[in-house]
């Protein structure tokens, strides 16, 4: 009974991470980019009752009588399935068709990625140029691992994103009516995207499971190139019946490991009464 209080207690504390998971997708169910997590659970170790060869008569069983102990938050997984294309009023947002990242510079300038492409101008504090960040202030990474600039004497708003990530701006005296800043928005991809370490502002950043960013446009002829749609945004993969579905199976087996720490409880009560 006291191993059935414990088993019951810790799919308790799972049951409740679930839950914590789900709300937390619902939360980002608006947030650009967002890409749903979900729990997975392992079992504990178990408890040999009685041994294969363990019977009354001393002959031989098929097998051991084992009871588990309960069960334990094993990972935390992101799908990272494409999201909703959704237009945009900003003319610089870029929405992501494939696995690509963006690539962002953050505070502590390191490289971080997102699949947010709601970007904007922002005067840079150096040398008052314009340059290309997130919503965070963060700045746009080119293919060099620079941030992307803005011409001189160019309003912002003549400014072209190619589906390669190619940065123009019109030019009625160009032969096509744009003229390339030579600047290139860069798209990164990971062996395993679901070892990505999640951070605040829809960042990610690679871990040893993941395995390091790998430059689409060096890549070899395996990786399938992503593309750049400009005046879309990317929503989240969120989908609000399935997670409504995931909390109520969870709110139930909640439920159910409460009732079972609730009847070992009267059978410890019934059995101290034994004795009087």
């Amino acid at each position: 009974m006291m191993r059935a209080l414990w088993s019951a207690a810790s799919g308790m504390k799972i049951e409740q991470t679930a839950v914590d998971n789900i709300a937390n997708n619902l939360a980002n169910v608006n947030t650009l980019g967002y890409k749903e997590q979900t729990a997975q659970f392992k079992t504990l170790l178990y408890q040999n009752l009685q041994a294969q060869t363990t019977t009354a008569n001393g002959t031989n069983k098929p097998s051991s009588a084992q009871v588990g102990l309960g069960a334990r938050v094993a990972s935390i997984n992101a799908s990272y399935t494409q999201g909703a294309q959704l237009e945009s009023d900003n003319p610089m947002a870029c929405c992501i068709n494939g696995n690509g990242f963006f690539a962002v510079m953050g505070p502590d300038q390191e490289t971080y990625y997102t699949r947010s492409g709601d970007f904007l101008w922002a005067t840079s504090n150096e040398d008052d140029q314009l340059v290309l960040t997130d919503p965070n202030g963060n700045p746009v990474l080119d293919r060099e691992g620079e941030r992307i600039f803005l011409p001189e004497n160019i309003s912002s708003n003549n400014v072209s994103i190619g589906t390669d990530g190619s940065i123009m701006y019109r030019d009625p005296t160009a032969e096509n009516g744009f003229t390339d800043t030579g600047q290139f928005i860069a798209l990164y991809q990971f062996p395993n995207t679901t070892g990505l370490e999640k951070t605040a502002n829809n960042l990610s950043s690679p871990t040893l499971a993941s395995g390091a960013a790998i430059a689409e446009w060096d890549a070899d002829a395996t990786l399938t190139p992503s593309t750049i749609s400009q005046g879309y945004i990317e929503g989240s993969n969120v989908n609000i019946a399935d997670e409504m579905v995931s909390m109520i199976v969870s709110q139930r087996a909640y439920e159910s490991n409460s009732k079972a720490i609730t009847t070992s409880d009267s059978m410890l009560q019934t059995a101290n009464e034994l004795k009087r």
